[in-house]
C-alpha cells in the first residue's frame, strides 16, 4: 500500500509539475502575442502621430489660402499682376502681359497671364517671388523661364506664367 502511496504521491507530484509547465507555456504564448500586439498599435500610434501633424500643416496651409481668398480686391489677373510688381517697385522693368484665358474651375475662375520682366537684380526676382507667394490674393506661378540680359550679364529676364484665382 505504501508502494502505491509514494506512487499517488509522484503521480500527484508529476500531475502538478506537468499543469504548472502547461501554465507556464500557455502564458509565455499569450505574453508574445500582447507583446506582439503592443509593437503594433505603437508602430500605428506613431503612423498616426504623423499623419495628424500632416493633417495640421493641410489645414493651415488651407486656411491661409482661404484667408487669402476673402482679402483680396482684385478683378483680375493684370491687376494682380500690377500690385504685386508696384509693391516691389518693379512696375516699370514690366515689358509685357498678356491674359492668356480663363477656365472655370470647381474652386472658382482661373484666369492665367504670361508676364515678361527685364533687367531685374537676383534680390529683385527673390522679392518677386516672396510678393507672389505672399500675396494678399491666390495667386501661384506655374512656369519660370529665366535668361541672362543681353545688355548687363549680371541682370535677368524672367518669363512667368502667373495664374489668379477668383473664387466668387
Amino acid at each position: 500500500m505504501r508502494t502505491l502511496l509514494r506512487d499517488k504521491s509522484t503521480i500527484y507530484l508529476a500531475s502538478v509539475l506537468v499543469a504548472c509547465v502547461l501554465l507556464a507555456v500557455l502564458g509565455m504564448r499569450i505574453l508574445s502575442s500582447q507583446t506582439e500586439e503592443l509593437q503594433y498599435l505603437r508602430g500605428q500610434q506613431e503612423e498616426m502621430a504623423a499623419l495628424r501633424e500632416e493633417f495640421l500643416s493641410l489645414q493651415q496651409k488651407i486656411q491661409r489660402v482661404e484667408s487669402k481668398a476673402h482679402l483680396a480686391n482684385v478683378q483680375g489677373v493684370l491687376q494682380a499682376v500690377d500690385e504685386v510688381f508696384s509693391s516691389v517697385g518693379l512696375r516699370d522693368n514690366i515689358k509685357t502681359v498678356k491674359s492668356i484665358g480663363k477656365k472655370e474651375t470647381e474652386d472658382g475662375i482661373e484666369e492665367e497671364a504670361d508676364v515678361s520682366v527685364e533687367k531685374v537684380t537676383m534680390n529683385e526676382m527673390v522679392n518677386i517671388f516672396y510678393r507672389l507667394e505672399h500675396a494678399p490674393m491666390i495667386l501661384t506661378v506655374k512656369k519660370v523661364t529665366l535668361k541672362q540680359s543681353f545688355e548687363n550679364p549680371e541682370l535677368l529676364n524672367l518669363n512667368l506664367l502667373v495664374s489668379f484665382l477668383k473664387t466668387g
